[in-house]
C-alpha cells in the first residue's frame, strides 16, 4: 500500500513537471517576443529622447549663433557710424565747434568777430611800440588764433562738465529703468532736472525724437554736439540694446561703472605726472626769469638782444627752440586714459 501511494506520488509530480515543461514550451515564443518588444520599445523611447536633446541643443546653439551674428552685425554698423562720427571729436569744422562749445552763434558772425580782434590786437601791439614787422603776424593771430583759442577752451570746459556730471545722469535712468519707467521717461526727467551741459544734450535727444527718429539714432548723434568717447559708449549702449536685447539697466549701471573708474584713473594719472609738469614749467620759465634778473643787474650787457639784428636772431632761434622742446615735454606727459 505504501509502495503504492509513492507510485502515485512520482507518477503526479512526473504529470506536473511534463505539463509545466509543456506550458514553458508553448509560451516561450511569446515570453520571447514579448521580451523583444519591451527591449525595442525601450531603445524607441531612448533615440526619442536623445532626438529631442540633440534638436534643443542644435535650436539652442542656432539661436545664439544668431544672436551672435546680430550683435556683430550691430557692432560693425556702429563701428562704420563711429568712424563717420570721429571727424567731430578730433578735427571738426568750425561751426561745428561753436555747437560743441555751447556758443549760439553763426559762423559769419564769428568770422566778423575774428576779423574784429584781428585788428584791435593789431592796433595794441603798434601802440606797444612793436616794429612794423610784427604787425602782420599780430594780425593773423588776432583772425585765426586768439578766437580759436578761446572757442577750443570753452569747448574743453564744457565736455570736462559734462563728464563730471554724466555718470550722476546714467545712476538716475538706471534707478528710473529699475523702477518701472520706460527709458524715454528716464531721459526726459535727465532732460528737465539735470545740471548743464547734460540737461542740454539730454533735450537734443528729445527732440529728435519729436522729429521722428529713435531712441538709438537719437543717442548716437550726441557725440556731434559733445565730442568726447563718453556720449559715444551711451549711444553704443542704446543703439546695441534696441537692437539685440538685454538688460538695459545692468548695461546702463557698467557703463556709469566704467565712466567713474576712467575719471579715477585720468585723475590718479594727473597726480602722477604733476611732479613732471612742475619741473617742465620751471624749465620753461627758467630762460625768462634769467634774462630778466640779469636785465636788472647788467642792462647794457643783455640789450644788444634786443636792440641789433644779431640779437634778435638770436632771440628767435632760442624761443623756437624752447617751444620745440616744451611742445615735446607736454606731449611726453599728456597721458590718453
Amino acid at each position: 500500500m505504501f509502495g503504492l501511494d509513492i507510485a502515485a506520488l512520482a507518477f503526479i509530480a512526473l504529470a506536473t513537471c511534463s505539463a509545466g515543461a509543456i506550458a514553458y514550451a508553448l509560451t516561450f515564443t511569446t515570453i520571447s517576443n514579448e521580451k523583444k518588444a519591451g527591449r525595442r520599445l525601450e531603445s524607441v523611447k531612448r533615440a526619442e529622447a536623445d532626438r529631442s536633446a540633440v534638436k534643443i541643443s542644435r535650436d539652442r546653439t542656432a539661436e545664439a549663433a544668431k544672436r551672435r551674428k546680430s550683435v556683430q552685425e550691430s557692432l560693425k554698423d556702429l563701428e562704420d557710424k563711429q568712424k563717420n562720427r570721429e571727424r567731430y571729436t578730433t578735427r571738426p569744422p568750425m561751426k561745428t565747434r561753436l555747437r560743441q562749445a555751447g556758443l549760439e552763434m553763426s559762423i559769419e558772425r564769428f568770422y566778423f568777430l575774428s576779423a574784429v580782434s584781428g585788428l584791435v590786437l593789431t592796433f595794441v601791439v603798434f601802440l606797444l611800440g612793436a616794429p612794423m614787422l610784427a604787425l602782420p603776424g599780430a594780425l593773423l593771430v588776432g583772425v585765426f588764433g586768439l578766437p580759436r583759442w578761446i572757442v577750443a577752451f570753452i569747448r574743453k570746459r564744457r565736455v570736462k562738465a559734462f563728464l563730471a556730471e554724466f555718470p550722476n545722469a546714467l545712476d538716475v535712468i538706471v534707478r528710473a529703468v529699475k523702477s518701472g519707467l520706460p527709458l524715454n521717461d528716464a531721459v526726459r526727467m535727465i532732460a528737465a532736472e539735470a545740471q548743464e551741459p547734460v540737461r542740454t544734450e539730454f533735450r537734443r535727444i528729445i527732440e529728435s525724437q519729436q522729429l521722428g527718429l529713435p531712441m538709438s539714432e537719437a543717442t548716437m548723434r550726441m557725440t556731434e554736439t559733445m565730442p568726447c568717447p563718453e556720449a559715444g559708449f551711451f549711444g553704443i549702449v542704446i543703439q546695441i540694446q534696441s537692437q539685440a536685447g538685454g538688460n538695459l539697466s545692468e548695461a546702463l549701471g557698467n557703463l556709469s561703472r566704467v565712466l567713474r573708474d576712467r575719471k579715477k584713473m585720468k585723475a590718479k594719472v594727473q597726480a602722477l605726472s604733476m611732479e613732471a609738469k612742475a619741473s617742465a614749467v620751471i624749465i620753461g620759465a627758467l630762460p625768462i626769469v634769467v634774462a630778466f634778473l640779469v636785465y636788472l643787474t647788467s642792462p647794457g650787457y643783455i640789450m644788444p638782444l634786443f636792440t641789433t639784428s644779431t640779437g634778435n636772431l638770436i632771440l628767435g632761434v632760442s624761443a623756437l627752440w624752447m617751444s620745440i622742446g616744451i611742445f615735446v615735454m607736454r606731449q611726453m606727459m599728456n597721458l590718453e586714459v
